[in-house]
């Protein structure tokens, strides 16, 4: 495994032109937006369109990191558009709910509603996986991610961003077939991100999100932003900025177990180091959940016969990019 850089600095503000001198600044060490968008090309910027209903809680990735991004890709000759699957409701309803329009028209950025097809992978675990048909087409991922507390999952970070990818009804099936088992969970996780192999990760950690996220908790000022082009590696850098232990969070555990993950000293800080932002007090959730919400047989059933019925839908192969 090769080294991978890891970029992290302070940052205060999400005014322009503040937020894009940052942006830029972060991702200078990495090459720019440049080393990873090439002319020509459409890339994806996939924020965390979590929900429309909780518009102050900072629970979403914000607008303005989108829009900054967004500038850069085109200025790059790259053509951006803004696509998830939230858990509740559309992109688009999503988006318009949190401010979004204004910009998305301004930009001329389409936003698009995923949708779901099957992707053969190389995952024993997992040998198929329903994925984005635009992320896996896409030529050129952005994960552009909160740093949020989770209450089944202990943080939601880069890993657990692109479960965005899995479309529509596909997201409640793993909720119900991984029952209570978060390594299970934290393993489709990591399959899903390796399969969707982001070309650049951007964690918004100027406000995160902490206590009982993913939207009940409150925002936290951390005054950073991380970017890499190893997904796995930044949100392993973030656990040790929170002072949470990897093991604890499943989809790092995870990445740790499929060999995914390096070690912090494995890691280059081109930068800033995790310790420069180091905290004692980011608040997790009050109780963690089971990963099935307790749902009861009947509805458990309910989605087998659902996902019984795509299992018959063709599967194709992909390549990471």
């Amino acid at each position: 495994m090769n080294s991978p850089s890891v970029s992290l600095i302070a940052a205060q503000s999400y005014q322009s032109p503040q937020l894009e001198e940052s942006i830029k600044n972060v991702l200078s060490p990495l090459g720019g937006i440049e080393a990873f968008v090439e002319p020509g090309a459409n890339v994806l910027l996939k924020p965390n369109f979590l929900t429309g209903s909780c518009p102050a809680k900072e629970c979403i990735t914000r607008s303005e990191i989108v829009a900054c991004v967004a500038k850069l890709v085109k200025e790059a000759g790259g053509n951006p558009f803004i696509g998830d699957s939230p858990a509740f409701g559309s992109a688009h309803g999503v988006a318009k709910a949190n401010g979004y329009l204004p910009m998305v028209e301004a930009l001329q950025i389409p936003i698009v509603e995923f949708q779901g097809k099957r992707y053969q992978t190389a995952s024993e675990e997992f040998n198929h996986l329903r994925l984005s048909k635009e992320a896996m087409s896409a030529d050129a991922v952005i994960n552009l991610p909160k740093v949020k507390s989770h209450s089944q999952l202990t943080l939601t970070l880069g890993v657990k961003n692109l479960f965005g990818c899995v479309p529509g009804k596909m997201k409640a099936w793993w909720h119900m077939e991984a029952g209570k088992d978060s390594n299970r969970f934290g393993n489709m996780l990591v399959e899903t991100a390796n399969a969707i192999a982001p070309d650049l990760t951007l964690i918004d950690g100027i406000i995160g999100h902490e206590g009982n996220g993913p939207s009940a908790g409150e925002p936290r000022s951390l005054g950073l932003l991380g970017a890499s082009g190893n997904v796995f590696a930044l949100d392993r850098a973030l656990t040790e900025i929170l002072n949470v232990p990897p093991q604890q969070v499943p989809t790092i555990a995870a990445s740790i177990r499929q060999g995914l993950c390096p070690n912090l000293d494995e890691m280059l800080f081109p930068l800033e180091t995790p310790t420069s932002f180091q905290i004692n007090n980011w608040k997790l959730s009050d109780q963690l959940h089971p990963i099935d919400f307790g749902a009861p047989r009947v509805l458990r059933s309910l989605f087998k016969h659902l996902y019984i019925r795509w299992i018959k839908e063709p599967v194709q192969a992909y390549s990471s990019r």
